[in-house]
């Protein structure tokens, strides 16, 4: 098993749009990255975000049953996500960007995961138990406070 690190960004005001944000700045500094939620719906807004939450912004991206999901930087899975690193054949494996409330299913075959916490506090409990199992499951877990996203 693989000993993952796993970074949670507490205080997001906005979690889909903050999200967008983490995205593009990992995007932009050439990180591959499969953004999971079980839940289709947030998925799908998730990628209006991506359209619209900065005029200038774009980040392409597809979802995990395209057939271009084995090479796209930015793949949206509400599907088990490590089924995605069998394929894929980049020099630095993918990150994962949990937008669901659980831990997403096979997480550790990730060696980065990217949790964002608004302060909602459904969210922010949902937050404190990924982060137990996550810490229980002998992972490296990080705080970091966000200002003004």
């Amino acid at each position: 098993m693989r000993t993952s690190r796993i970074d949670f960004a507490f205080g997001a005001q906005h979690r889909l749009r903050t999200a967008c944000y983490v995205t593009q700045k990992h995007y932009l500094a050439g990180h591959a990255i499969i953004i999971y939620t079980q839940d289709e719906k947030r998925l799908r807004r998730f990628d209006q975000w991506l359209w619209k939450f900065e005029p200038t912004a774009f980040i392409p991206h597809v979802y995990h049953q395209d057939a271009d999901a084995v090479s796209a930087a930015i793949v949206l899975s509400s599907q088990d996500p490590s089924t995605l690193l069998v394929s894929r054949k980049d020099a630095q494996p993918p990150w994962l960007l949990n937008l669901d409330l659980a831990c997403p299913p096979s997480y550790e075959q990730f060696q980065r995961i990217l949790e964002i916490v608004s302060e909602h506090e459904t969210d922010k409990q949902a937050a404190r138990e990924r982060w137990r199992q996550y810490q229980g499951a002998g992972h490296t877990v990080r705080a970091h406070k966000l200002t003004g996203t």
